[in-house]
């Protein structure tokens, strides 16, 4: 044990010598150094390894410090220590039996390793619409404007004072406090009452574990042949197909709803009532009664999906389909994305007891419960009347860009090109019909700086001619007035060549 322990002295000697440069803690450097007098060979396997107290004696320090090296080599499979025996160099070194793995890795190098997926899923490049130069998203609000530090003032209170109790595992459904206020809020500003409320991670959770609960292979869920394609992969994934439900300048067509319905097997139908997504087009009360009767009537419960209510411009807006359902099959879901920012991950669902239990129990299977801090935060916001003031505000700017959008889409107008839009009574996107095909304008306009989104992600029939996808959706909400007409301009010019000034 010479050459062990000149090593050990060695490094007992430059820790002494440089203690303010070392950050390792002495036991940890003692193990180092044994592990390295064992990997040179100075101890082989089997070998019995000098007493505690000896290695304490050879090396001044405290015995306990050994033993601490001594067991962090136990951990590290370096040494073992038998009841009532000393300890000794395992048989099979740690640094052998990775040698020993290299060569089987080396021998086996036909071998392909994959995982098996029980389903393929699409894999897109991620683009984020907020890199560009000018954002024309159609759901993107303007996140400039969140009035970050009194928002802050809220979660700082929250902090402050924590509830412990609700920061562990709990209750599924949200924040007591959260749910009362989104409950007293929908009563009052959307009609909607004697229903359940639970918060979800955004809208498209809801949407998720919806079509987990309630779909099976086999299954057909009604959808608008325009609509929201991250609805379509949810219910999909459930081995549900979808049937397009034909849009006319109404909106949803309830004849060719009806002749689905006749058909059977559709267990869901899921549509944008207010400022349709992504025609803007709202539904009047007539097809909404005559889209509810054939429900009842064919037994399908109804996913309305209200995701920007609060941005309604020209005269209050037409209260939500669950605020008069008497047979209980609306599911109401909503979101906060529009209101505050995506990455706040506060969305709701609005149903009867029966399925908000259900859901309640399947989000514990999938993350226990939403973010507490923040819920616990947008409760006081709401409280306070931050929440409301700040709605209040942001109608106003978005109401004011769209009238600004339109202006400037009149005077392309009259310019001679061959665009046609109605204007939206709300939202914060206008459905721009450019007269000629958009096939391929999207990653044009990308490589400029714009990202607008066409038709074609839109169009559940995806065979069309090209010619025929004519549309863009223009979103006016999360640009300032002169950044729209400076990416607008940039949008015509890829459409229909160089514009005169």
């Amino acid at each position: 044990m010479k050459a062990l322990t000149l090593n050990l002295t060695l490094c007992s000697d430059s820790l002494a010598r440089n203690k303010s440069a070392v950050k390792q803690a002495k036991y940890l450097a003692i193990a180092d150094a044994l592990r390295q007098a064992i990997k040179e060979g100075q101890v082989t396997p089997t070998e019995v390894l000098p007493s505690a107290r000896k290695l304490a004696q050879q090396l001044s320090v405290n015995r306990h410090t050994i033993m601490a090296a001594l067991a962090e080599l136990v951990a590290q499979g370096w040494v073992e220590a038998k009841e009532r025996s000393a300890y000794r160099v395992v048989k099979n070194l740690p640094i052998q039996a990775s040698r020993q793995v290299n060569k089987v890795r080396q021998t086996q190098q036909s071998f392909d390793w994959k995982f098996r997926f029980k389903q393929d899923l699409p894999v897109t490049a991620k683009v984020k619409a907020s890199q560009y130069s000018y954002n024309f998203s159609g759901g993107q609000p303007d996140i400039r404007q969140f009035p970050f530090l009194e928002f802050k003032s809220h979660f700082s209170q929250v902090c402050q004072r924590p509830k412990i109790d609700d920061l562990s595992y709990g209750d599924s459904r949200g924040e007591t406090e959260l749910i009362e206020e989104i409950a007293t809020y929908l009563r009052r500003v959307r009609s909607i009452t004697d229903k359940e409320l639970m918060i979800c991670n955004g809208s498209q959770e809801a949407l998720y574990m919806i079509s987990q609960l309630l779909l099976q292979p086999g299954d057909k869920v009604a959808v608008e042949q325009l609509g929201y394609p991250p609805a379509w992969a949810a219910f999909e994934r459930s081995g549900a197909s979808l049937i397009a439900i034909k849009q006319d300048d109404r909106g949803l067509d309830p004849e060719h709803l009806a002749q689905v319905f006749a058909q059977g097997k559709v267990k869901l139908l899921y549509l944008t009532p207010l400022h349709q997504y992504p025609t803007t087009v709202s539904l009047d009360i007539t097809r909404r009664m005559q889209i509810y009767q054939l429900a009842v009537q064919y037994g399908v419960a109804i996913v309305e999906d209200d995701y920007d209510h609060e941005f309604h411009y020209d005269s209050q807006p037409i209260a939500p389909m669950a605020s008069d359902d008497p047979a209980g099959l609306v599911i109401y879901i909503s979101t906060f994305s529009k209101l505050m920012f995506g990455g706040a991950r506060i969305g709701y669902v609005v149903a009867n007891d029966e399925l908000i239990e259900q859901l309640a129990a399947y989000k514990v299977l999938m993350n226990h419960k939403s973010n507490v801090l923040v819920q616990q935060s947008v409760a006081k916001w709401m409280q306070q009347g931050g929440f409301e003031g700040h709605l209040r505000r942001m109608t106003r700017l978005y109401q004011k860009r769209r009238d600004f959008m339109v202006l400037l889409l009149q005077d392309y107008q009259s310019q001679g090109l061959p665009i046609h839009f109605e204007i939206p009574a709300g939202g914060m996107a206008i459905w721009l019909d450019t007269g000629k095909s958009v096939v391929g304008l999207k990653e044009k306009l990308m490589s400029n700086g714009v990202y607008i989104q066409t038709e074609v992600e839109f169009n559940m029939i995806k065979r069309l001619p090209n010619t025929e996808y004519r549309f863009i959706r223009l979103g006016f909400a999360a640009m300032n007035e002169l950044e729209v007409e400076q990416g607008l301009n940039i949008v015509m010019k890829a459409l229909y060549g160089v514009l005169s000034d």
